[in-house]
């Protein structure tokens, strides 16, 4: 590897790279222009210009940090369109992936005209790819398995292949792909360009490129490289039982457009997928045990606004990048530190704003400062809104809604026809206008929301139950009253009727004892005995009255021989 060559990016990469000022073709720009992006991000900016040079690449960086533009845009500079063969291959570690990947190429080669790209994949009929394949393809954009399927067959030929990528190769190797990836690779022309990008870079991914790359320059965006300012990250400390009604207030207040909800279980996620929508919500779920054709629907419906909610469990969710998620929810707290990360990463990409909760309940306090310390940032807590905040928003935009309508229809003078209307009923209710208009926000905002208890912090709750202890409780925080229950005891001055003891003043059945004050001699003096005992005083002895020293001393007691 060129170290000192990705030393000297890193000192170059100290001010913001614009994609005009990156050496990138004019079609090009147009199109990211229109996307809607200016300033490159850490991993383009080190790895562009170098792809650009024609040398090959190891990027380390985690997802959400724009890796596929990355690799993508200098692979469509070098395409030739006259040229209908595979000239650049892309591999993937899952379906999902490599479909949004061929998505965002296609918009990046918008204006690049005879440019085609095709994802192949397992799951597809592969008659469908072959006929697609056959009408010419520059850029394939597969998984592993069904990219050497197609070798195989002989339906992709790599003889005009300039480059080839490795995206997200830690999870392809993960996954159990690497035999089928040495075999692509080995396939390749002996010139070509190799770019491999991944977020960690375990032993195995080094064995790769120092086999299949030549001199290749080592770029790295670091965990504090990642930019994660644009997203801001709360947590709330909630009660497990109350998790979903919290859930509900954080989306009724802030009303993302579109958002991700990450649960630890399948279970999970289809509980809260059903609650959801039967609250009204646009929420679909997704985990493992869907079936192909069930999570494609899903990903169609969330990508093309059919719902706003996606509730997913972090395996089904890995590879999804869905551009416009304004919100990530952790209704767990991930057992994985990395998988926070990941979720994260959804939202606020490429330079956009976002926002993170997470739900927080009794221990998972320390997961939370185990995030801090590892992926060094700060997770502000907060408190939930109140059921006055979420109807004092929910009016303001029913409110600016109407100042909308008001603005937009002054040259209708359909708002006239209305108010007499208004006026008209009002009288036939026998009630004011401004009765009947608060009674339509009533209808608009719905029931006032009951108050959510936040849960007190665990260290608090600790001390709490430690002073409960020292004002009498036992180790479960039962008090003493509680016990005494538990034992037959009823009130004050009574006995254990359990073990026979009757209350004052009355006798004890089973063991002969009266009661406070009437104890016989024999009990008494046994327990004045016992008394003297443990101050280490004399103790008479029952019979003699003398103590068991001086007997021994006087020679009534002798020692056996």
């Amino acid at each position: 590897m060129d170290v000192k060559k990705v030393e000297e990016r890193k000192e170059i990469t100290g001010s913001k790279l614009k994609y005009s000022e990156s050496g990138i073709c004019p079609d090009i720009l147009r199109a990211v222009e229109e996307m809607g992006f200016e300033i490159m991000t850490p991993i383009q900016e080190q790895a562009i210009p170098i792809l650009l040079e024609g040398k090959d690449v190891i990027g380390q960086a985690q997802t959400g940090t724009g890796k596929t533009a990355a690799f993508a845009i200098p692979m469509i500079q070098g395409i030739d369109p006259q040229l209908k063969k595979p000239q650049g291959i892309i591999l993937c570690p899952t379906r999902e992936l490599a479909m949004q990947a061929s998505e965002e190429i296609r918009r990046l080669a918008k204006y690049m005209h005879g440019i085609k790209v095709l994802p192949v994949y397992g799951g597809q009929e592969i008659g469908k790819q072959i006929r697609a394949l056959s009408q010419g393809v520059q850029i394939i954009v597969g998984t592993p398995g069904r990219v050497m399927d197609h070798l195989r067959r002989h339906t992709i030929k790599t003889t005009y292949v300039k480059m080839i990528v490795l995206d997200e190769a830690d999870e392809m190797l993960d996954m159990g792909f690497r035999e089928d990836i040495e075999t692509i690779l080995s396939d390749m022309p002996e010139e070509h360009q190799m770019a491999l990008f991944s977020a960690t870079m375990p032993q195995a991914i080094l064995d790769i490129t120092g086999t299949y790359q030549k001199n290749a320059v080592y770029v790295r965006v670091t965990p504090k490289e990642i930019t994660v300012a644009a997203i801001k990250q709360a947590y709330y400390r909630v009660a497990k039982k109350d998790k979903v009604a919290a859930l509900c207030r954080l989306i009724d207040y802030y009303r993302p457009s579109r958002s991700l909800i990450f649960c630890n279980t399948k279970r999970m996620v289809d509980e809260i997928t059903g609650t959801l929508k039967g609250k009204g919500y646009e929420a679909e779920g997704l985990h493992g045990d869907l079936t192909q054709y069930q999570r494609d629907t899903v990903m169609h419906l969330f990508r093309n606004g059919g719902c706003a909610i996606l509730i997913a469990t972090d395996v089904a969710a890995r590879g999804i990048d869905v551009s416009g998620v304004d919100a990530v929810f952790n209704f767990d707290v991930p057992e994985d530190i990395e998988y926070y990360v990941h979720r994260i990463g959804r939202t606020g990409r490429a330079g956009r704003k976002g926002r993170s909760f997470t739900l927080i309940s009794g221990r998972e306090i320390f997961k939370i400062r185990d995030i801090e310390r590892m992926c060094h940032t700060i997770i502000r807590e907060r408190s939930l809104p109140t059921a006055a905040d979420l109807t004092k928003v929910k009016s303001d935009r029913l409110f600016a809604q109407a100042g909308d309508v008001i603005a937009n229809d002054r040259e209708e003078n359909r708002l006239s026809e209305l108010k007499s209307a208004i006026e008209l009923a009002a009288q036939e209710q026998n009630c004011s206008v401004l009765d009947l208009t608060a009674a339509f926000m009533q209808m608009h905002l719905g029931d006032v929301p009951e108050e959510i208890e936040e849960e007190k912090p665990y260290f608090e709750r600790k001390k709490l139950g430690r002073r409960e202890k020292g004002r009498g409780s036992d180790k479960t925080g039962r008090s003493e009253k509680g016990r005494g229950e538990k034992f037959g005891r009823s009130g004050k001055g009574d006995r254990f009727e359990r073990f026979g003891r009757a209350g004052k003043g009355e006798k004890a059945e089973n063991s002969g004892r009266l009661g406070k004050g009437e104890r016989t001699d024999k009990a008494a003096r046994g327990a004045k005995g016992e008394r003297e005992r443990k101050a280490g005083k004399r103790s008479k002895s029952e019979k003699g009255g003398k103590s068991a020293r001086e007997i021994i001393g006087r020679g009534f007691l002798t020692k056996k021989k």
